[in-house]
């Protein structure tokens, strides 16, 4: 019934202003980091992808029957998070229903965040998502799988995912930090071309959600 709801109300909003929404979770973690970063994504999304996103993202709870209200939500931090048993049951109903989550480790989540993406989906692994993939190819192409937005500690940065019936539902970007390349410039100074490259990946991956 949840997935019938969800793709009955993607359907009758296709005309109209779509809203995506960041995650509220527990823990301690900053989930509010980088406050600028959606809002800049959606700027971009709709001036270069004809997306129709309301400029303002909501905040939504991971165990809120709201969620089913977002084709796209974000999640991001420095931080512990702590998903209870009701918080990892609506967010696997979400993204089994339709839903589609990003979590984009903002540098000390990655400790945390593994265990909480088991306790939501204790029977599926994270898996490494190949360049080939179709997230990579449009509507920009990286060749090399995602892009290294933020350097911290040398290591290269990955895109893995669940993949429920083949369909990707979960992306989690590690050590690229794309959230900050989607910051307004003056936060981490970033050239032009470092942003212009987290906000085509961020394209793509709002492009991905509204076209499969």
């Amino acid at each position: 019934m949840k997935k019938l709801f969800f793709v009955f109300f993607l359907i009758t909003n296709l005309s109209y202003a779509q809203e995506i929404a960041l995650l509220k979770y527990s823990g301690g973690g900053d989930w509010y980091a980088n406050p600028t970063s959606l809002p800049n994504l959606i700027k971009y999304c709709n001036q270069n992808i004809n997306t129709k996103i309301k400029t303002k993202p909501s905040t939504v709870e991971p165990s809120s029957p709201d969620l089913f209200s977002y084709p796209f939500v974000h999640m991001t931090g420095h931080g512990n998070v702590v998903f209870s048993d009701s918080d990892a049951s609506n967010l696997r109903n979400y993204m089994i229903s339709g839903g589609f989550l990003h979590i984009d480790d903002n540098y000390g989540m990655d400790e945390f965040i593994r265990k909480e993406i088991k306790k939501i989906f204790p029977n599926n692994y994270l898996v490494e998502i190949p360049a080939n993939h179709a997230i990579f190819q449009k509507p920009n192409t990286f060749s090399g799988g995602i892009p290294k937005i933020h350097e911290h500690d040398g290591k290269r940065p990955q895109a893995l995912g669940v993949f429920i019936e083949s369909r990707l539902v979960l992306l989690y970007t590690y050590e690229t930090d794309l959230g900050d390349g989607w910051e307004d410039q003056e936060v981490h100074n970033n050239p032009i071309e470092v942003r212009t490259k987290a906000l085509k990946m961020g394209a793509n991956i709002i492009n991905y959600i509204f076209n499969n």
